[in-house]
Parts: C-alpha cells; sequence; structure tokens
C-alpha cells in the first residue's frame, strides 16, 4: 500500500485522510497551524475505528509529511503563488518516485508541473477544495457509490502516475475520470 502525504488538515484534508486510513493506506497530514492539525486529530479519533487510526500521521512541516510519500495531495487555496509555493517544496523534499496531485480549476496543470523536476508525475484534480469536500461526504468515503472526480492529465503526465492517482481516488469511493488535455 502507498504512503499518502495530504498536506493541509482544513476539511478537505480531513475527509482525504480518513477516507484513506479507512481503506488501508499510510496516511501523513499536515499543516502549518497547530490548531487545524490539534482539529484534525480530535476529528478523525472520533470517525476511526482504534484499528485504523494509527494508520494517520499527524506531521507539522511538509518535509516530515513528504518525506516517504509515494502520492502527495495539497489542500491549499487555488491561488498560483500557493500552489507554485507548495509543488516547488514538495518536488525538493520528497524522492523521485512521488506523484503530486492538486485541486484546481483555475491554474494549468501543464504550467504548474513545468515548475517542478517530475512533470511527469503531476496531475490536476479539476475542483475546488470546497467542491471536494462537498463530495466528499462520509457516505462517498467509505466505499458507497461515489462522486464522479476529474483529474487532468498534461500530455507529458505519465500513465504510471494516471493509474496510481485513479486507483487511490477509487479506493477512497470517488469515480475518478481522466481527461488527457492539450498544452
Amino acid at each position: 500500500m502507498i504512503t499518502v502525504a495530504i498536506i493541509g488538515a482544513g476539511p478537505l484534508g480531513r475527509r482525504l485522510a480518513l477516507g484513506a486510513a479507512r481503506t488501508g493506506y499510510r496516511v501523513l497530514l499536515e499543516d502549518v497551524m497547530p490548531s487545524n492539525l490539534h482539529h484534525a486529530r480530535e476529528s478523525i479519533r472520533q470517525e476511526l475505528s482504534p484499528q485504523a487510526l494509527p494508520a494517520v500521521t499527524f506531521v507539522g512541516s511538509i518535509e516530515d509529511a513528504v518525506r516517504e510519500a509515494d502520492l502527495v495531495i495539497d489542500c491549499v487555496p487555488d491561488e498560483l503563488e500557493s500552489k507554485l509555493e507548495i509543488l516547488w517544496l514538495v518536488d525538493r523534499m520528497a524522492p523521485p518516485r512521488t506523484v503530486i496531485a492538486t485541486p484546481t480549476l483555475q491554474q494549468s496543470i501543464g504550467d504548474l508541473a513545468s515548475c517542478t523536476n517530475r512533470r511527469e508525475k503531476c496531475i490536476a484534480i479539476a475542483a475546488t477544495p470546497q467542491s471536494l469536500t462537498s463530495a466528499a461526504s462520509t457516505e462517498t468515503l467509505v466505499g458507497s457509490a461515489g462522486a464522479e472526480l476529474l483529474l487532468r492529465a498534461a500530455p507529458f503526465t505519465s500513465d504510471e502516475t494516471v493509474s496510481l492517482v485513479v486507483d487511490f481516488f477509487s479506493q477512497i469511493g470517488f469515480l475518478p475520470v481522466v481527461e488527457r488535455i492539450l498544452e
């Protein structure tokens, strides 16, 4: 099973961490705000069984979150500066194998990925954190019929990247649809 780092412990990060832990993924949930991590820890503790709780590790730095990650999902605002900063940090701190999935409707995944040394390992989740959070209801994240989720892959995004991200979101209850964009 892969290790998933989720950057941002707000509502979306908590929901994704919960769904991933319930399906057996090892999760590293990061937030720079200690209060967000505390709230996430309490929320997840209430919803996870004692057996699944150890699957989630709460960390206070991006480096601690991504150092062993196979997949990184950022849950930061869909603003160019925020996205570039996160992708830059992940690119420099994560192992070369790490895939980056970023929710965005406003940014070009081709442009964002080109700012990294792993452009073939970047994919967009065509949604805002708010729309993903509303789609990520508890029912969706426990494997019932889930919400459709559009993934946008650039022409240079590898098939292995697409497969890993599709498998992850399928496992936690979404119905991923992949769109290869031309840029």
